[in-house]
């Protein structure tokens, strides 16, 4: 393997994928033998295995502080994040092969910045029977990681080393584009390759204008011209293809959402399942083509609109933190599916689903591309973190967020989240029980704040991150994904026979909250029948109620 430069997927004729060991050992020959590709060791994954980043640049200097210094723009390629999603693999590798070898040309003003293979755990689990219903390669890894994570739900929780890895590479190359191969399931259709973009409504402004007027255009266009003509990522808004398709909702748990905080236009292809394998070889090449092209021709106006963005995003004053999908709004698309029906199974002998190949159709079918704002916060002068929840501290650290610690005890005006209702998932997922629904209240107040607490000031280009991340009530902040149960458990309490005489003393000393007992006794009968609930009522009511229970712990510097 060494001494070749020919890769096992073109040695078996298109029918295999290379092994984890194999694909190191690969890219280790290629950068030994051409200057233009460096190989470089990265952090650590769950597997034991450190991820490695390889750099490709035409002028052979793979430094990324020199390259950005050279004005050229950085596209971040990550492979394997699914290891039963090998596509990207072996293109990769074919595409830098054939760029050393002169059968490709990479233009000067790009770079290109590969992730051989994310999830090196699951490329580890190879098996011939994962994704069974997969037209090929013979054997690959397992979706899941060394946890048995999937770590395209892992980029804003990192509960992996490899997402924590990750976050050091992108800030590293702070990529220009994101590019994240994978391969799709579901219905069938013609097209070997659909292609989830970030949601241009959410990306805003400029840049989500360019990448919707212009970026996506001309990649959907280029590829239609090599004759792969594509459709966006497939999902059906209703049963059947003709009602149309919903632009996914790319929240910042995957990998492109991640990307859209950071600044970068970010696209995940998906290749079709039911396609042979050389056939989605073939369409992730193409298209990892085209994202160089247009990325070169449009350099300039890259990097102004990223700068652009970067500016505005420091001084903005509001952000969103959640979106709806404008089901009143839509662009048509050509869609070209097969004919389906209903037969009785040969396994339980009711109705299932089927797709006649024989019949192929093209139509134009609406696709729903708008998400309009449903919530904006005002944007803090700062946040400041209590040093306890170091957890969340550490994650802020690993996205290069700007912060300080306080070096004396300090009173601070803040404002002060209290979770006042949520919901809890009832299922796991992904470790992880989600909270949502979730509805606060707010107070000013004055609270001291110890030595070595967190002051996060919002004048940095990490704004809408730690926005999305720290406002409780976004869908993927900190606390909807649980860094901060630990406030919904009460940890002080009374007991009944005890407390009694307390609570009537009390009462007797604040009239207007015997008044709203009484009130609430009568509204309620529930409530006037338990003589614990009334109890409790008069405790929460009192200086004896813990004021951490249902505290958010991050606070809001707002002047």
């Amino acid at each position: 393997m060494s001494q070749s430069i020919t890769t096992r997927f073109e040695q078996s004729n298109g029918q295999e994928t290379p092994t984890y060991f194999e694909i190191i050992e690969w890219w280790q020959a290629l950068d030994k033998k051409y200057p233009e590709v460096k190989m470089l060791t990265m952090g650590p994954t769950d597997a034991g295995f450190p991820l490695h980043l390889v750099i490709v640049s035409k002028d052979k200097d793979t430094n990324i502080a020199s390259l950005r210094k050279k004005n050229k723009r950085i596209i971040l390629i990550n492979n394997g994040i699914h290891p039963g999603e090998p596509d990207g693999i072996d293109a990769s590798m074919l595409l830098v092969r054939d760029i050393v070898t002169g059968k490709k040309t990479l233009p000067t003003n790009v770079v290109l910045a590969i992730i051989p293979v994310y999830n090196i755990g699951g490329c580890l689990n190879r098996s011939p029977y994962y994704r069974v219903d997969q037209d090929g390669p013979k054997e690959f890894g397992s979706r899941g990681n060394s946890q048995n994570l999937d770590l395209n739900r892992d980029f804003i929780k990192c509960d992996s080393k490899e997402a924590r890895s990750f976050a050091q590479i992108f800030h590293t190359c702070d990529p220009d584009v994101f590019v994240d191969n994978h391969v799709s399931n579901g219905a069938d259709y013609q097209h070997i390759m659909t292609l989830l973009t970030s949601q241009h409504d959410k990306l805003g402004g400029a840049m989500g204008e360019f990448l919707h007027n212009n970026f996506e255009p001309a990649i959907y266009q280029q590829m239609k011209e090599k004759d792969l003509e594509m459709v966006p990522y497939v999902d059906f808004a209703g049963k059947t293809p003709e009602e149309g398709l919903n632009a996914y909702f790319d929240g910042p748990r995957y990998s492109s959402g991640f990307a859209t905080l950071w600044h970068t236009f970010a696209f995940v292809p998906e290749t079709h399942m039911l396609k042979a394998y050389p056939l989605r070889v073939k369409a992730t090449y193409e298209l990892m083509v085209s994202f160089i092209d247009f990325t070169s021709k449009n350099s300039d106006q890259i990097k102004s609109l990223r700068e652009q963005t970067k500016k505005e995003t420091i001084a903005q004053t509001s952000f969103p933190i959640a979106w709806e999908a404008d089901r009143q709004v839509s662009i048509p698309v050509t869609y070209k599916g097969f004919e389906s029906g209903m037969k009785p199974s040969e396994v339980s002998g009711l109705p299932r689903l089927f797709y006649d190949r024989t019949k192929p159709w093209t139509k134009q079918i609406p696709y729903f591309h708008q998400y309009n704002v449903k919530t904006t916060v005002q944007k803090p002068l700062a946040y400041v973190i209590p040093q306890g929840w170091w957890k969340v501290i550490d994650l802020l650290k690993t996205n290069n967020i700007k912060m300080r610690r306080l070096t004396k005890d300090s009173t601070i005006e803040v404002e002060a989240y209290r979770i006042e209702t949520y919901t809890a998932s009832p299922r796991p997922y992904e470790s992880h029980h989600i909270n949502s629904d979730i509805k606060i209240s707010s107070t000013i107040i004055q609270k001291t704040f110890r030595k070595g607490d967190y002051y996060i000031p919002l004048d940095q280009t990490g704004n809408r991150f730690l926005i999305e991340l720290l406002e409780p009530n976004a869908p993927d902040s900190y606390f909807a994904w649980n860094f901060f149960d630990a406030i919904l458990a009460q940890k002080e309490g009374f007991s009944g026979y005890a407390f009694e005489d307390k609570a009537a003393a009390y009462l007797k000393e604040h009239p207007d909250l015997r008044k709203k007992l009484e009130e609430k006794k009568a509204a309620d009968t529930a409530f006037a029948q338990s003589a614990y609930a009334q109890l409790d009522f008069v405790f929460k009511s009192s200086p004896y109620y813990e004021p951490g229970h249902m505290q958010y712990p991050v606070f809001r510097v707002i002047k």
